[in-house]
């Protein structure tokens, strides 16, 4: 467990290069606050929060072990697509069975072509978004609507990253272990992996530790989840609603890199196998093209994904290592290109990492010595 895990950085140690980038998305208005955790499979190497929760610097202060932030779409791929692996790992779900098997209200029109596969790869050929808290008053409507959407390309054709798919893979979970998302998830995820602060739907009790996602009138919108969709359907969904800190994700991350009982090596190994379109199960594979989000220092083999919130996580298994970077990108940010500079910021901060990394875990005593490892 990472609490047993040896942290070798303390924060005078940052590489300067870190600090720049992140120090650059608040100068430029991107994000008040930050935290950023870089490790290996059992090592934390940095650990560190920036800036403040807010834009008044009387606010508190980011903290790796503490701050809760909204990680919006890291829902998926720590919540939704570990919780449907588990329940195939057991024999309980199909994987290439059609959803419509354990949702028998998701039929006809396509409907029954579509995998429970094809959920985790974004090949459904489901849109990527429905507006439902505008289109619907209730929970059992949003989610009646989202089971009448048929698909609006053939099933396994081609990848369209869909918010879609993961409410029906939730749904799915739900349906096959016979208990909700968020206890399944708590009970076979997040507890195993001493992941002692994530959750969907946190008490009020932790609002003084939540960064806002938003304001009104001046007031920073604290506790409330920011995708509108997930608070349509109760603050429990398969695309997005989880809370969690910077440290629990980064021991998330930790079990990608090593394995453990939560998931058999195969079926963890085949998740973060490149796939059509760059999907793994759940997972984004890293795009070599662009610096965008994952920088150009990791290996081909990354995979991670994002969160509109302004999260992230990336997952070198070729050189074990991986970096997490949180941020409230949705609280007042003071420019109009948030989404675009984030996305530079991710990559500088990825780059950054994967430099540091290099040194300290393979650049001798001198070179360790010389970067503050």
């Amino acid at each position: 467990m990472l609490s047993a895990l040896l942290v070798v950085l303390a924060a005078q140690a940052v590489p300067a290069a870190l600090d720049r980038a992140v120090e650059r998305g608040i100068a430029d208005g991107v994000f008040p606050g930050a935290v950023v955790v870089i490790g290996t499979g059992d090592q934390i190497l940095v650990a560190k929060g920036y800036g403040h929760l807010t834009w008044d610097l009387r606010s508190a202060q980011p903290d790796p072990g503490q701050t809760l932030w909204d990680l919006a779409s890291l829902t998926k791929v720590m919540a939704t697509m570990p919780s449907a692996l588990i329940l195939a790992a057991r024999g309980a779900l199909d994987l290439d069975a059609p959803v419509a098997r354990y949702l028998p209200e998701f039929a006809g029109e396509q409907r029954d072509a579509v995998r429970v596969r094809h959920l985790l790869t974004h090949q459904s050929g489901l849109r990527a978004f429905l507006p439902l808290d505008t289109e619907t008053a209730t929970a059992a409507a949003a989610r009646a609507r989202v089971l009448a959407e048929p698909p609006r390309s053939r099933p396994g054709a081609r990848v369209e990253y869909s918010d879609l798919n993961a409410m029906l893979l939730g749904w799915v979970v739900e349906a096959v272990a016979g208990v909700p998302l968020d206890t399944f998830a708590m009970r076979e995820v997040f507890t195993p992996l001493a992941m002692r602060d994530t959750q969907f739907r946190p008490a009020r009790a932790l609002r003084r530790r939540m960064a806002p996602v938003g304001n009104w009138r001046g007031t920073p919108i604290v506790g409330e989840i920011h995708d509108q969709n997930a608070m349509r359907l109760g603050g429990v969904a398969g695309h997005a609603g989880l809370y969690g800190t910077g440290l629990d994700v980064a021991r998330y991350a930790q079990f990608w890199l090593r394995g453990g009982a939560v998931l058999p090596d195969s079926l963890r190994r085949q998740a973060m196998r490149r796939g059509p379109g760059n999907r793994g199960l759940g997972w984004e594979m890293r795009d070599t093209t662009t610096t965008d989000n994952s920088g150009r220092r990791f290996s081909p083999a990354t995979f991670g994904h994002t969160g509109y919130t302004g999260t992230s996580v990336w997952i070198d298994p070729e050189r074990d290592l991986f970096v997490v970077l949180l941020t409230n990108r949705v609280y007042a940010p003071r420019t109009n290109r948030s989404i675009t500079l984030l996305k530079e910021v991710r990559g500088a901060v990825a780059d950054a990492a994967a430099s540091f990394a290099l040194v300290c875990l393979a650049g001798g005593p001198a070179g360790r010595a010389e970067a503050g490892c």
